[in-house]
């Protein structure tokens, strides 16, 4: 009786050793090839997509749709996904033995819904340094209406742009009214004031309430001093993320960046080279299952690239920066404008007649729009299913007016 016992012991250890030793290689990507006999290694592709149940093609066949697993030997392949009414996500990826890859296609739809925000006309519109909120100027009279419309609609207005739920709506506000045709405004780095400058002097409005043209303060011989301190806050910020990179990266950015902006959640940097340099290698310790997608760490003046903060990968995503604007909220942009996408793994190219969004290393260029707009105003939004932008539709007699551009 012991013998048997210990014979099934035995026998115990030997089952669960081996179905052990098996879910150890399987986990790891091997799989038991009946003609050899033999383990052989495997890669894993885990490929998602946005939105789900889309097909995927591996090396032009359909293989699975997104949201899967698979199981690759170690190889190079071209991997598509396609799902109707949207454009195609291709892209070259790089499987190697025992390592997760995984891959995210967001797809935007071929033919986004174009949809009218505004409808008073608009002369100048500018998003908060959040996303959250859009300012913009209604004058007086316009787009066929008569005068008394200066009294109920001309003024300076903001809507917010945070999807709310269901049967939930936020209807613009407006801020002040008046004749405002000719100011120009910026907000603060907070979003929570706006300065409101014309010929008559320079005027300090709050964000969350309405103030009557006539109850407001010319703020003139204070305007060196707010825009000092919104300098230093700015600064202060901008200080405080770079004092948390790598101290390669914080010097290399200090020295060689004419423009930075984080993405949305902080993971990725977009910036632009004022002169050459070299990114050392290894500056973040690399983790399995890094993009493969072909870097860019030898830094040339007058170019846009992002560095990924998570996978120490630099890419580059534009090579005409001389009339590049990064910084979204100042009062007179630059006729090209680059701005992070809502996902933080895309970047927004607006210009002349075009807007394009891109993955952060350069690839899947996908054009959402084209057409009539005021360029560069393609303006950003908190949420990745849509962007707003300027346009009149090609009525060049009347002003133009702010339109949601649905993208999913």
């Amino acid at each position: 009786m012991t013998k048997f016992r210990v014979l099934l012991f035995l026998l115990t250890v030997v089952v669960v050793g081996g179905v052990g030793y098996f879910l150890s290689y399987f986990a790891k990507g091997y799989r038991f090839d009946l003609n050899t006999f033999k383990f052989l290694p495997n890669g894993i592709l885990v490929i998602k997509s946005n939105p789900d149940s889309a097909q995927v093609f591996i090396s032009g066949e359909l293989t699975t749709a997104t949201n899967a697993t698979v199981n690759l030997p170690p190889n190079t392949y071209d991997v598509s996904v396609r799902k109707e009414g949207f454009s195609v996500w291709n892209k070259r990826l790089n499987i190697q033995k025992e390592v997760v890859t995984e891959a995210d296609a967001h797809l935007f739809r071929v033919v986004p819904s174009l949809s009218a925000v505004t409808f008073s006309g608009v002369s100048t519109a500018l998003p908060s340094p959040d996303f959250t909120k859009i300012a913009y100027i209604v004058p007086p009279g316009t787009n066929g209406q008569d005068q008394s419309a200066l009294s109920t609609q001309a003024g300076f207005w903001i809507m917010e742009t945070v999807n709310l739920p269901l049967g939930f709506s936020r209807e613009p506000r407006r801020i002040s009214d008046g004749d405002l045709t000719e100011s120009t405004f910026m907000w603060s780095p907070d979003g929570k004031q706006i300065l409101l400058e014309n010929q008559q002097g320079s005027y300090l409005l709050d964000a969350g309430s309405f103030a009557p043209q006539e109850s407001i303060v010319n703020i003139k011989t204070k305007r060196e001093q707010i825009l000092a301190s919104w300098s230093q806050e700015e600064k202060k910020r901008a200080e405080a993320k770079l004092s948390s990179l790598p101290d390669p990266l914080e010097d290399i950015l200090r020295r060689k960046a004419s423009a930075l902006v984080f993405a949305p959640d902080e993971s990725k940097i977009l910036y632009t080279t004022n002169g050459e340099e070299t990114l050392p290698s290894e500056i973040i310790k690399p983790i399995p299952g890094s993009s493969t997608q072909k870097q860019e760490r030898e830094l040339e003046a007058d170019h846009t690239y992002v560095y990924d903060l998570k996978e120490d990968r630099n890419f580059l995503v534009d090579e005409d920066a001389s009339s590049l604007s990064i910084k979204i909220w100042e009062t007179s942009p630059a006729p090209r404008r680059l701005f992070w996408f809502a996902s933080s793994r895309h970047v927004v190219l607006a210009k002349e007649g075009e807007i394009a969004i891109m993955d952060i290393d350069g690839t899947n260029r996908q054009i959402v729009y084209s057409g009539s707009y005021v360029s560069p105003q393609a303006l950003p939004a908190p949420s990745i299913d849509r962007i707003f932008l300027l346009t009149n539709l090609g009525a060049n007699s009347t002003l133009p007016n702010i339109y949601s551009l649905s993208l999913k």
